[in-house]
């Protein structure tokens, strides 16, 4: 079936704006950071955010960081996709480094856990908030998709970690002075959408899988989750809504962080989780 290229450009575009003017995902002289990692979920998450800053009546400044892992044959590509929009859209683009933080990229201390994903999305989502944080911002934006909502869900649902469910959410609230409140533009578009607004408007992105995501849980429930969609189409759909009408309008439920003994940085419990592998790692390595 052949595709209208302007209607879907407007449906991808009313779609991530509705969930930014619906949850009021950005304020009047916000200053927010874009994670870009240059894959399409981030990528498209950028140029959103750029047009919806040319179009939209509120005022607020942008500019985006990527977070290089260290994995050899992989980021690089990523980088590139990054450094390239973000020059096409004028944003400025800060890079950080596993390396230029703890000293080891990711390659380095593959194999230390069962899924080398764990550690990675702790020394991530750290540098994350750490240079959102130096640089003021007052949200940082990711390209979390539906699908990827979802997959967490069911991940949280099935461990029984009944504390992470507050987080299901378009945008979270500040609860520390140094920890970044995250939003998520691209939270009621679905996963297949993403990828096919890219390729139908020809934007450069790094497409590739990362070589460690086999090891990780949400691989696994990714793969049932498309299965299921293929045996019964809206299936994602139908989870999505109902965790949304059960979780997402129930109040957030507060919680209380601590400055970590180690490296100062917001946490639920002292030493934060990223000391805690670093720790285990140099005693390793």
């Amino acid at each position: 079936m052949k595709i209208d290229k302007d209607q879907f450009n407007k449906y991808v575009k009313d779609n991530v704006f509705n969930t930014l003017d619906s949850y009021k995902l950005i304020d009047d002289n916000d200053n927010v950071m874009i994670g870009v990692s240059g894959g399409k979920d981030s990528i498209l998450t950028l140029h959103m955010l750029s047009q919806y800053r040319d179009e939209s009546n509120i005022n607020f400044n942008l500019e985006a960081v990527c977070v290089d892992e260290g994995i050899a044959g992989y980021r690089e590509e990523g980088i590139s996709s990054a450094k390239y929009n973000c020059k096409k859209l004028g944003i400025d683009l800060h890079i950080t480094s596993f390396k230029e933080h703890w000293g080891y990229d990711l390659d380095d201390i593959n194999g230390i856990y069962k899924s080398t994903c764990m550690p990675c999305g702790v020394y991530r989502r750290y540098l994350l908030n750490m240079v959102s944080d130096m640089y003021d911002c007052d949200k940082i934006a990711t390209g979390h998709n539906m699908d990827d909502e979802i997959q967490s869900f069911l991940m949280t649902f099935a461990r029984n970690d009944q504390n992470k469910f507050s987080k299901f959410s378009p945008r979270l609230e500040r609860i520390h002075p140094n920890m970044t409140p995250r939003i998520k533009p691209l939270w009621q578009l679905p996963e297949k959408d993403v990828g096919l607004w890219c390729v139908l408007n020809d934007i450069p992105i790094h497409d590739k899988e990362c070589p460690y995501s086999v090891t990780s849980l949400r691989s696994d429930v990714k793969l049932y989750l498309n299965k299921l969609e293929e045996k019964k189409s809206g299936v994602k759909l139908n989870i999505f809504n109902s965790f949304k009408k059960t979780f997402i309008l129930e109040k957030n439920e507060e919680f209380e962080l601590v400055n970590c003994g180690n490296c100062g940085q917001p946490t639920a419990q002292s030493p934060c989780k990223a000391c805690k592998i670093s720790k285990e790692i140099k005693e390793l390595l």
